[in-house]
């Protein structure tokens, strides 16, 4: 289950607005006899819930298969959803693992402005550190003077070493120059900020590709990730920014944040059902540690309100 104490408090709480809209969502359902009129309204329901088209139709075709006559008590309901998203999100649950040899691994982290990326970078390197990696931080995005203030200050407050320059320098000069360093001094892990603005993406796909250039000098396996990280608030927007960052920057997998703030968490479920992308961290809180890998049974009984019908 959780992989550090107090950990499955925070995701109880964390997905507590996604859990009440989808139960909301059911309720009125269970107990009833699940005709076809029933099933459609339940998938109707678990689709306005974000979980996906998908996953609402295999869960539809799970509760048909007995057309209980009497209907089917809730707990019954429950454990057929969270079974049936525990397989969405089982083969994406997949830690980032440090494993690139020369070192340094660089992961470029992308997204679009207000996602977190910026906090996001500073947890997922806290996260190396408490794995005792040697981390350090590239301000690639050079297009705000916010992000580069923002990675700085997060840098001195995690004690890692930052390489950055002034707002509108060159993104590709600022990671040639932190890949030298990180590779002098035998950093283990090398995380990169990267420009989020996605009003011309032509922009942005050529500045990635710099980067990629100049990375290749060096090393040409970086970069060895391309994470994209998510805004769960945004619900279904999210997905179409994967369609597009996949376009632009061939994402290797990705981190979803802000998921106590929302009811639309069941946006992970979607994400891992159409993309198979891998889902490296969840994020359920403001604090440094409050980005983890999950485990996704323990997150798919959460969702589905099992617990607090059983108590387990």
């Amino acid at each position: 289950m959780s992989t550090r104490p107090g950990w499955h408090q925070k995701l109880l709480g964390g997905f507590r607005k996604t859990s009440d809209r989808l139960l909301g969502n059911l309720a009125g359902l269970t107990g009833a006899r699940l005709d076809d009129d029933t099933l459609d309204e339940i998938e109707e329901a678990l689709i306005a819930s974000d979980l996906g088209p998908g996953v609402a139709a295999r869960i539809r075709e799970r509760l048909a298969e007995g057309q209980f006559e009497r209907g089917m008590e809730e707990l019954g309901i429950r454990l057929v959803v969270a079974e049936e998203i525990a397989k969405s999100l089982e083969p994406a649950a997949k830690r980032l693992e440090i494993d690139a040899f020369p070192r340094p691994q660089v992961i470029l982290v992308i997204g679009v402005n207000g996602s977190g990326k910026t906090t996001t970078i500073a947890k997922l390197a806290n996260l190396f550190l408490e794995q005792d990696y040697q981390v350090m931080l590239a301000a690639g995005d050079t297009f705000r003077a916010a992000a580069i203030g923002q990675l700085r200050t997060w840098a001195d407050r995690i004690g890692v070493p930052i390489v950055s320059g002034p707002e509108g320098g060159d993104a590709a000069g600022i990671v040639f120059e932190a890949v030298k360093k990180a590779t002098e001094i035998g950093t283990d892990v090398l995380i990169v900020d990267t420009a989020g603005r996605l009003q011309n993406k032509r922009e942005l796909m050529d500045e990635l590709a710099k980067i990629r250039r100049v990375l290749g000098r060096l090393n040409p396996a970086a970069p060895h990730d391309v994470v994209l990280v998510l805004d769960a608030t945004t619900g279904q927007n999210a997905l179409s920014q994967i369609e597009v960052f996949k376009e632009v920057a061939g994402v290797t997998g990705l981190v979803m944040t802000k998921l106590d703030g929302t009811a639309r968490g069941g946006v992970l479920v979607a994400a891992a059902e159409k993309y198979g992308l891998p889902i490296h961290a969840i994020g359920v809180g403001e604090k440094v540690d409050d980005l983890r890998p999950f485990d996704a049974q323990e997150v798919a009984r959460i969702i589905a309100g099992v617990e607090e019908l059983t108590g387990d």
